[in-house]
């Protein structure tokens, strides 16, 4: 009896064990959270945006926590590639180049480059990128990328300059030091939807294809997690009331507001009703 009692207590402490591994299991989310709608800190401190949410509710499907860091856009695919940290969410096209440094999920997002000039320049999107103009974009970005072999590599004069984060391209843009600025076309609906004295004169077919990323082999298995989770966000609904919060042209004041409001689906783990509320709260009137 006292031999069937300790294998009985063995057992329930190998269970517990097991349960407490299980909820522990946290991977640290790297993001360039400079970059609305995809992602952004709040004035608050509280990180907000498309790619954000999609990453907090696939975590949720997947059983694991995540720990969302603010990451330099220039470092995140050798960090993520090498196990600095785990998983990658930040807007980025899947390049060859990047496939080579880390593991990316299947695509979940298409985009194209827009060109974005002041609203009263008078540019149109020939002449915002023609000879002698001065073009904005990020560093280590598909935008600056373009800017180079598709204008200067090609024999057109312009000036590429390259900043460190958009928001200080689109500022330079705004002061006048610049002409232009090349970034994805959400991005960039963005920026003009929180600046009046911005406009896009046009939006370049580059029909690139977003991924998250994860160190690469994939030690985590989070891979399959990732893409599966994408897929049940679609099949529930989430994922379309996701669209409709971030990517409908809602003031991030609105977005950030209706989150907050919304918040108390996450604790309860509740995907489909986070969403609906955040989507509710995002376009209400």
């Amino acid at each position: 009896m006292k031999r069937n009692l300790l294998v009985l207590g063995l057992l329930l402490v190998a269970v517990s064990f097991c349960a407490v591994s299980a909820a522990a299991a946290t991977f640290t989310l790297a993001s360039d959270t400079t970059w609305p709608p995809f992602e952004w800190a709040g004035t608050d401190g509280q990180f907000y945006g498309f790619d954000l949410d999609v990453m907090r509710l696939v975590a949720i499907l997947g059983g694991y926590e995540i720990n969302i860091v603010s990451y330099g856009f220039d470092i995140i695919f050798d960090d993520v590639g090498i196990g600095r940290v785990d998983i990658g969410a930040s807007g980025a096209t899947i390049t060859p180049d990047r496939v080579l440094k880390a593991d990316f999920s299947a695509p979940y997002w298409t985009s194209n480059q827009a060109v974005m000039v002041k609203a009263d320049s008078g540019l149109n999107i020939a002449t915002a990128l023609s000879a002698g103009r001065k073009i904005g974009a990020q560093v280590g970005t598909t935008g600056a990328k373009w800017v180079q072999e598709q204008l200067i590599d090609k024999g057109i004069n312009v000036e590429l300059r390259e900043y460190t984060l958009y928001p200080l391209a689109v500022l330079d843009l705004v002061n006048g030091n610049i002409d232009a600025v090349v970034q994805d076309e959400p991005a960039s609906r963005a920026s003009m939807a929180a600046d009046a004295r911005l406009g896009i004169v046009g939006v370049i077919e580059t029909g690139e294809q977003f991924g998250f990323f994860v160190t690469k082999g994939d030690p985590n298995g989070l891979l399959a997690k990732i893409n599966d989770g994408v897929q049940q966000l679609k099949a529930s609904g989430a994922w379309a009331n996701l669209i409709t919060a971030y990517m409908g042209g809602a003031e991030l004041s609105k977005i950030e507001a209706a989150w907050k409001a919304a918040a108390s689906f996450l604790t309860a783990k509740d995907v489909v009703g986070f969403a609906q509320a955040l989507a509710t709260g995002a376009t209400a009137p």
